[in-house]
């Protein structure tokens, strides 16, 4: 479990140091997890334990919370201020989720069923 551990983190420490690098407006970890998700195309590179490190860590996620909860009891003074471009955010940013997803699915179907019909008349 160490070794895989260590990978994580040195897939968020590599985003980290891109980002300060060049600049970066995308967070270090998150380029970090998008070079891990481009890593698994390539798993003979990866440890085997990662999968099993992952998904314990995957059934645990909820306690990942709590520092961004106590975050913002910490910082309730600046929520209460600023609680309009808050919600704003958070509304808008789970209707444009919805709508890129439901976009999305509707065009993953379409595909799908163009291929079937592709293949029923050959």
């Amino acid at each position: 479990m160490l070794n895989a551990i260590t990978v994580l983190l040195l897939f968020q420490l590599v985003g980290e140091v891109l980002t300060q690098l060049f600049h970066l407006p995308i967070p270090g970890p998150v380029l970090g997890m998008a070079l891990l998700f481009l890593a698994l195309f390539f798993p003979k590179f990866l440890p085997e334990e990662l999968r099993q490190t992952a998904q314990a860590l995957l059934q645990h996620l909820s306690l990942l919370f709590v520092p961004a909860g106590v975050g913002i009891l910490q910082h309730l003074h600046r929520v209460e201020r600023e609680w309009l471009p808050i919600t704003l955010a958070l509304v808008l940013s789970a209707v444009i989720t919805v709508a890129v997803t439901a976009l999305t699915v509707r065009a993953l179907v379409r595909l799908t069923h163009a291929g079937d019909r592709t293949e029923k008349r050959a």
